[in-house]
Formats: structure tokens, sequence, C-alpha cells
């Protein structure tokens, strides 16, 4: 077992969870950070969308959508259907030219049992295209509610030429770019069915499929029941403290760091997210670390990764630390405010470079001087937590109309999405539920999907109470 793994196996999380990551081989952000201009414009972008009051009313509420075939099940009609993404209108060329057509399956009940309701499901990581949610989640809720499910083609899982393009985030703004394409598009589906007569409206999804639920109910003027399984308050966690954190390709997003000062002298002044989450983590991964990672050396993040040279590195000399702790005067900085630096700067020191410990998380041996030592290092997974927090803590965007429609289902020995040092959901959206399963994410996954359903209709339950009148 990783000397990382054996930590995450101290702090309770799933042994499935962690053997299942390592029997994978998929890699995440092979191609670093993005585009740095892309990167401008998503955290622009994200200010609008993330102010229901400024960004809710973006979509037309006759916004065209467009059906094609349709196949008739024996308890089901399954509808195709297709639109152009809000997103290209907003963002031109931000998307990739398969993902401007949004593409989605409606799989309608032949026989409603009480009203028309319809929920729509987003894609966890790696669901592409529409069988996994319909055979898992939509045909059942057709037998044993009479529910009718949307099921939205994530942006990047595209179905080109009848051959399923298997295309994993390849940026970290990758991730960005899809979250604000499924806000924007789920708004235009709500409104779809809207017109077309169905209520009650919700919305789910499992794990990041959850996440992007969150988001997208953020920005929906309405009440409507949401329920997101297996997620959290933001996506940082996952992929700095999860068991998915190994999967980052940390080489190449260090080197990019390195090498391109606009995202210290440029996007940190965009980030607006104070950090509370990444400053508590920090503390609670200091506080339980082991007293040794000797034993990290398969990351394959070595030592050369911190003899980077680059002629704007090398005019420059490394950067300091100071970048993720308050050295910008903007109003709100990386991680947190400048009445906090002396705390931050703790954080930062204990996260990656606190005496023998994790100054050994991506490297088995650091060999630069002693004024360069952690800087690099310390600074990526700042600048990692940063853009994480800014585009998907939920805290960053509106709170949703009606909370107490909120039913959150969690595994309590979840190692993808971790908890300790984040806010949680009730903090953030009060008046919500969170129901806590035994186990991890994946064997959450694989045996509580009845429990997944049942918490959706509990949620439309609690909505026809509120508001059937």
């Amino acid at each position: 077992v990783f000397f990382a793994e054996e930590w995450l196996l101290s702090m309770g999380v799933s042994r499935l969870d962690v053997l299942y990551r390592r029997l994978l081989l998929t890699k995440l952000f092979m191609q670093g950070w993005g585009k740095p201009e892309d990167l401008k414009r998503i955290f622009e972008f994200r200010k609008l969308i993330g102010n229901r009051e400024r960004g809710g009313n973006l979509v037309p509420k006759d916004y065209p959508i467009f059906t094609d075939k349709v196949e008739d099940q024996t308890d089901c009609k399954i509808h195709n259907g297709h639109f152009i993404s809000p997103l290209e209108h907003f963002l031109p060329g931000v998307l990739p030219t398969e993902s401007v057509k949004a593409r989605f399956q409606f799989i309608v009940p032949k026989k409603w049992k009480r009203h028309r309701p319809v929920c729509i499901h987003l894609a966890g990581t790696g669901d592409h295209f529409f069988w996994r949610r319909r055979t898992l989640m939509a045909r059942p809720m057709v037998k044993e509610s009479g529910m009718a499910s949307l099921l939205l083609e994530n942006p990047y899982y595209i179905l080109t030429n009848a051959k399923l393009q298997v295309y994993y985030l390849k940026n970290v703004s990758d991730l960005f770019v899809m979250g604000g394409a499924l806000i924007l598009e789920s708004a235009v589906l709500l409104h779809w069915l809207e017109r077309e007569g169905f209520w009650p409206l919700g919305m789910t999804g499992i794990s990041m499929g959850g996440h992007m639920a969150s988001l997208a109910v953020t920005n929906w003027p309405k009440p409507i029941p949401l329920i997101p399984c297996l997620s959290w308050t933001t996506a940082s966690s996952v992929f700095t403290t999860g068991v998915l954190s190994r999967a980052v390709n940390w080489r190449e997003l260090e080197k990019q760091y390195a090498a391109h000062t606009v995202y210290e002298e440029e996007i940190i002044n965009m980030l607006e997210y104070c950090g509370t989450d990444s400053f508590r983590m920090g503390q609670e991964f200091v506080k339980n670390a082991p007293g040794s990672f000797d034993n990290l050396s398969d990351l394959d993040l070595t030592h050369d990764l911190f003899n980077l040279r680059s002629p704007e590195r090398d005019q420059m000399g490394l950067r300091s630390s100071a970048s993720c702790s308050g050295r910008h005067t903007s109003d709100s900085t990386l991680l947190i405010r400048r009445r906090d630096r002396d705390g931050f700067d703790q954080m930062l020191s204990a996260v990656s470079s606190s005496g023998p410990h994790l100054d050994m998380l991506h490297a088995k041996s650091i060999t630069c001087g002693s004024g360069q030592r952690h800087s690099l290092q310390r600074e990526s997974l700042c600048f990692m937590k940063g853009v994480m927090d800014e585009c998907t803590h939920i805290a960053n965007f509106s709170v949703p109309v009606d909370p107490s429609l909120i039913i959150i289902v969690q595994a309590k020995e979840d190692a993808y999405v971790p908890r300790t040092g984040v806010r949680s959901l009730q903090e953030i959206w009060p008046g919500c539920e969170v129901r806590y399963l035994n186990g991890g994410h994946v064997s959450a996954y694989l045996f509580k999907q009845g429990l997944f359903r049942q918490a959706i209709y509990d949620a439309y339950d609690r909505f026809l109470q509120k508001y059937s009148s």
C-alpha cells in the first residue's frame, strides 16, 4: 500500500475506494492548467452565474430545443434531443467543437402515476453517453414511481460517428468549462420541461454529477428538489487530498506554473474565495499526517521537478510563496485575506514542508536551495485549491431558493470526496438534509442506487407537500 494511501486509510476511508483507484489507469489534467486566457474568461463568467440575481436570467424561457428519434420501449418512450449550449453564446470558442451541441435523452413513462414529474440526471466522472444512468436510475424510476428522467450528456463526453469518444478532462480549465455549460444547459432543459407542462421538476447526480447538479440549482430562480449523491461542497479536496489526487498530472501542472508568470501575476487576482476550507483542510492534514512520507516515490513526481528552469523563471528567480499568502492587495486574494496571512503561511508550510512530513508528498527528495525548497510545490498546490474553490465551491454561488427541498446522500468513508476540514453543506445551505450511508464511494455507487432513488422520491414528496397548491 502506498504511504499516502495508508494515511487515507488511517483517516477512516474505504479500503475499496483506495484499491479501486489504484486499479484505474486514468490520468487527469494531462495537458496542464489550460489556456490562461480561457481561465480568465471562465472566472469572470463565474462571478455572473454565481449570483442568481445577476445571472439567473441568462437563458431565455423559449430557448430552442430540437427532438430527434423516439425509441418505443415496453414501459416507456425514449426521446433523443439536442440544442446549442448557451455557453457558446457567452464564451465563444471555449467549448470543444464537438460539445457545442448539447445532447440529451428523455425517458418518459407510458403511464403516469401522479402528476408528470421529471428528474434531470447529470453525469458523474467517466459516465459517458446515457446507458449507465438509464439502466441504473431512469428505467427503475419508471417502474417504481412512474417518474420521467432526462439525461444530459456532459460536455467532453461525446458520441460522434457512432463511436464513443472517451474523453477525460485534459486541462484543469475543462472542469470549469463543463460546470458553466451544465449550469446553463440545465436551465434550458428546465425551461423546456415547464413549457411542455411537466411538473414537478428536480435535479440529481452522482459524484461529479451531484456536484454539477448542485451548482445548476443555485442558478434556478424557483424552489426545486435537489438530490446530490456522493458529492460535497467543493472539488478542491477531491483533487488535492482525495484518492483522485494521485491521478492528477502534478508534474505538468508544476512545470507550467513555474514557466508562466501569468498564473501568479494576473489570474490569482481574479480569484475571490477566501479559502477558509483550504486553511482548515491544511490544519487537519498536518494534524493527522504520519511522521514520514519516505515511501511516496511511486507518485511519479520526482525531485527533478524542482530543478525546473525557464528563461522567465531564471530572470525573476523562483517565486516567493507570498503569492499564496496575501502578497496581492486585492480585497479577496487566492486563498486568504491579509489579516489571516500568518495563519495561512503556517498552513502552507505544513501542507508542503512541515519537517519531514509533507514535503515528501510529491517527491521523495528535493534538492533545491533552502530558499527555493518548497516554493514551487506549495504554490502549485495552493493555486489548485484556489482555482478549484473559485469555480466549484458552492459558497461562491447563491443559496438555492428552498434548501429544505435538498437531500444529500453521502458515504461515511468516502475517499474520493474528503469532508475533513471542509465546510459542511448544512452550514452553507441551512435547512437541507444529509443522509449518511455506511461504506465508501465505490460501494455506495455499486450497491446503494436504491437509496439514491428513495431520496429522490422523498424530496419530490416534500416539494408536493409545500407547493402542490
